[in-house]
């Protein structure tokens, strides 16, 4: 397996795959580079340079016991692209991966030339006198308890709501659902858990201020992870931001909408 060993010992798997302009893909939680497998299909066979790496005590990475942080991740993110030696490099994170994104980019502008925020935690989840609208600390509490204690089924049952398939008239691909629960199961229970309150906590307003390279922000109308008011907030922060609203589309639209999300990423790369 490819992988680099980052400062405090932590083995970070990764796949490099093709050559040209790098796309370096940034995993939701709890996942795994593997959630970006159609993506790196598509852009690969594009021409492009596709990688994508597990978070630690995530997938194929360490399970180690600490650094389950946006700061952590985003450090393990910039020491495999100085090793890697990426340059005019776009970024796209998925979810937490968003949060990972912008703080690697908001302190590594120098080797990205774009990236993309795809239904992601930025600028800040949970709920607070300052953010009224955000999501009350007991859903989260909620989540802690699931992952914790009952993770099987409970990573069973979460990719309902991840994907929709709990709304009205939509039918649920069993294969999906199998494979996010793979990935799930492949981390660290303790790194899950710790890394919960990674991206529901983390403010990264002035990560989202101080970025200069052009963003585009995709975010589903129908999100019931990361609620769509995320996404308008996160662009009215960026120097340069774009967003494109899906109405219908779910928290995993990358996975169930993968031809429009594709495209939409294309188009914006070639911009």
């Amino acid at each position: 397996m490819s992988t680099i060993k980052v400062k405090d010992g932590t083995e970070i798997y990764y796949k490099d795959w093709g050559t040209g302009q790098p796309i370096v893909f940034h995993h939701g939680w709890p996942l795994s580079g593997d959630d970006w497998d159609t993506q790196m299909m598509f852009f690969v066979n594009q021409g492009y340079r596709v990688i994508a790496h597990d978070r630690r005590g995530h997938g194929r990475s360490s399970q180690v016991s600490e650094g389950h942080n946006i700061e952590t991740y985003a450090a393990d993110v910039a020491e495999l692209t100085a090793a890697l030696d990426l340059r005019d490099a776009i970024h796209i994170g998925h979810s937490t991966g968003g949060g990972e994104v912008a703080r690697y980019v908001a302190k590594n502008g120098d080797r990205v030339a774009k990236a993309v925020l795809i239904s992601a935690i930025t600028p800040i989840m949970i709920q607070s006198e300052q953010n009224p609208e955000g999501v009350p600390l007991a859903v989260f509490d909620g989540i802690r308890q699931g992952t914790g204690f009952n993770r099987a089924q409970y990573y069973h049952d979460f990719t309902d709501a991840f994907y929709g398939y709990n709304r009205e008239g939509v039918k649920a691909d069993a294969g999906v659902k199998n494979n996010w629960w793979r990935q799930g199961m492949m981390g660290s229970v303790k790194a899950h858990y710790e890394g919960i309150k990674a991206f529901s906590e983390t403010d990264l307003t002035e990560d989202l201020k101080s970025i200069t390279v052009p963003v585009l922000v995709l975010h589903g109308e129908d999100d019931q992870i990361v609620p769509f008011h995320q996404a308008p907030k996160a662009v009215a922060l960026l120097q340069n931001g774009k967003l494109i609203a899906y109405p219908g589309f779910p928290h995993g639209m990358p996975t169930t909408e993968a031809e429009t999300i594709n495209q939409d990423i294309l188009a914006f790369i070639k911009s």
